[in-house]
């Protein structure tokens, strides 16, 4: 029988919608160089709106010589904040129905209140990425928080299905259930590491494959690499790195990847040969698919030398996996009965 949503779900479904066009927004702002399309935070050149007349352009390029105004990397910029403050509006209605509703045991209202806090914390980070001109730590922490965010605001709404029962306590299902944290786990690190080598513009520091600048093991600097932080003041606008540090990371992320690939393809196996129902053994497949997909997406961006539209796509890829793993993990802890 057909389950009527509540507005609680409506908006929860369009929320989780909108996180993913805002991380897909956010990859492309990144990778089009238009970071620092707007100088300032929250308007555009001291306005909600790009300056487009001949005057305002004038006040905003005498306001900022350092950075005139390029028309098209702003609107990039404005639209991604347009969107992300869509999002806040509707965690801020979630928020308020939940507290509203506290007293209805079916009624979550720890996570909303979480997902607010989080979204005020994403807030903070997309001011600092700006005022901080492109730190790598404050991007990836961007990165990390719009996907923590899709997975929890994915949680959300599968938690809201009224036929959900205990799980069985199986040795094979708590034996699948550890394997998907684990995987859950390593895609988190994998995407991690990925944001820093983008954030420190290292994802054509090995332009050939399966080789790195023609070796094996090329030469690399892990020092230099991984250094968190590097003080204030600096633009990190076209990367700060030296080249043996750019190869570093693009290596240890072919590296992470080749973990990953190990790890989620055992996993999606092991669920298509003995997972206790179907959905679980769909969603196995589901992986299966967007792991080979990610793969592929990540050889393109290296031998087409990094298009835009695949790059941007090896985001959403890595997003779609993690929210596969999200509902992976939500129903082996919370799945009843084989069916």
């Amino acid at each position: 029988m057909r389950m009527e949503w509540t507005l609680f779900q409506r908006l929860t479904g369009a929320a989780l919608a909108l996180t993913f066009a805002v991380v897909l927004l956010g990859a492309y702002v990144r990778l089009s160089n238009a970071g620092l399309g707007c100088p300032d935070w929250p308007g555009c050149y001291g306005r909600w709106l790009v300056p487009v007349q001949p005057h305002h352009l004038a006040e905003a390029n005498a306001a900022y010589p350092q950075r005139p105004v390029e028309p098209v990397k702003a609107w990039k910029e404005m639209i991604h904040r347009y969107a992300a403050g869509s999002l806040g509006l509707l965690v801020l209605a979630l928020a308020i129905l939940a507290w509203r509703k506290r007293r209805d045991p079916a009624q979550p209202v720890g996570l909303p209140l979480a997902l607010l806090v989080l979204i005020g914390l994403q807030s903070l980070l997309g001011m600092w990425t700006v005022t901080w001109q492109l730190k790598p730590v404050i991007v990836v922490a961007h990165l990390l928080g719009g996907l923590t965010t899709l997975g929890l605001l994915a949680w959300l709404l599968l938690d809201q299905r009224h036929w959900q029962t205990q799980p069985v306590s199986t040795a094979e299902q708590r034996l699948l259930r550890r394997y998907a944290g684990l995987g859950l786990a390593l895609l988190a690190a994998q995407i991690i590491l990925g944001g820093w080598t983008s954030a420190n513009y290292a994802a054509l520091a090995c332009p050939d494959f399966p080789t790195c600048q023609t070796q094996w093991w090329p030469p690399m600097d892990f020092r230099e690499a991984f250094t968190p932080w590097r003080g204030l003041g600096v633009s990190y606008e076209g990367g700060v790195l030296t080249n043996d540090a750019r190869v570093t990371l693009h290596f240890m992320h072919r590296l992470g990847a080749l973990v990953v690939t190990l790890a989620l393809g055992g996993l999606s196996i092991r669920l298509l040969v003995a997972a206790p129902n179907r959905t679980a053994r769909g969603l196995g497949g589901a992986i299966a698919i967007l792991l080979m997909i990610q793969i592929s997406l990540g050889v393109a961006n290296v031998l087409l030398h990094l298009p835009l539209a695949v790059a941007v796509a090896h985001t959403g890829g890595a997003a779609l996996l993690l929210l596969a793993l999200v509902m992976l993990n939500h129903h082996l802890q919370t799945e009843g009965a084989p069916c």
